[in-house]
Parts: structure tokens; C-alpha cells; sequence
């Protein structure tokens, strides 16, 4: 006895009914997909697409400005930052440092700087200024076009501008 026989037209019945359905979950698995792989800025991997917002990353950065206890120090020609793969590099005005750097959310962290001690006359203090402040724990991040401000939660802030 074979309980899970059909007729013929019972058969046919249930395909026609089923194939709208099968057709209609396809489609929607496509749609899906196609849709899925879209990044959070409304980009598609690959696309070209521009970001609205400038990234962090992969940028060179070049310091105009350190703002301290309300006191802004113009920076030296060469000063730089650039952040990529977790880790920072540039130069403090005339010394060259590299750090870890953490970026999370709209905030980055430096960690374990490493800097040349070459005398470089008149920049000292600038370059203590920078250090102490981009080693000042977690710094929001701001990128508005060009540019970039660091800020620390005393208020103080690193400006900077896309080069």
C-alpha cells in the first residue's frame, strides 16, 4: 500500500498552484541579494562610487594646528599623520614618529609612539604639544570635506587638512 501516491491531476493541480510561488521566492532571493551586498553609505563594493564623507584611512593629513588650553600653535612645514592598517606614521614637525592606531566609530586611539630625536631648532616645543596631544586617549575624529579635527575630551584639538 502505497499511501503517498497521487493522481495524475492532483499532480498537475499542485504544480501550477506551486510554480507562481517558486517563481515569486526567486525573485525575491535576487532581490535580496542584489541589495544585500550594498555598504552603509549606499555604495556597492566595487562601484566607484564616492563616499560622502571623506575617510579617516589611507589619507595623508597634514597638521596646521595644535589648540591647547585655548592657545592655538600653528605648525611647522612638514608636519603630517596618515592611518592605515592599524597604524599611524608622520612626522611631528621634524621628527618622524610611527604609533598603533585604533579607529573606532568617530573616535581614534594612538598607542606606543615611536619617535627620531634629531635637535631640530624652534620646533620642540610644537612637537611635545602634538605628541601630548594626539597620546591623550581616545580622540573624536571629524572629517568635513578636506579637513580633520582631532578633539580630546579637555576641548583640546589637532586640526588638519587632506593633502
Amino acid at each position: 500500500m502505497n499511501r503517498h501516491r497521487h493522481s495524475p491531476e492532483r499532480t498537475d493541480a499542485r504544480r501550477a498552484r506551486s510554480t507562481p510561488a517558486l517563481v515569486a521566492v526567486l525573485l525575491l532571493a535576487a532581490l535580496t541579494a542584489a541589495c544585500g551586498d550594498e555598504q552603509a553609505d549606499g555604495r556597492r563594493p566595487g562601484s566607484g562610487a564616492v563616499s560622502a564623507e571623506p575617510p579617516l584611512t589611507g589619507v595623508r593629513w597634514n597638521v596646521d594646528s595644535v589648540t591647547v588650553d585655548g592657545a592655538t600653535h600653528r605648525a611647522p612645514d612638514g608636519a603630517h599623520l596618515t592611518i592605515e592598517d592599524g597604524k599611524a606614521a608622520g612626522s611631528y614637525g621634524c621628527n618622524e614618529f610611527t604609533a598603533k592606531a585604533v579607529v573606532e566609530g568617530g573616535s581614534v586611539r594612538f598607542s606606543d609612539a615611536r619617535a627620531t630625536r634629531m635637535a631640530c631648532a624652534g620646533r620642540t616645543a610644537f612637537e611635545r604639544t602634538l605628541a601630548g596631544t594626539l597620546a591623550d586617549g581616545a580622540l573624536t575624529t571629524e572629517v568635513e570635506g578636506g579637513t580633520l579635527t582631532l578633539g580630546t575630551a579637555d576641548g583640546d584639538r589637532v586640526s588638519l587638512t587632506r593633502k
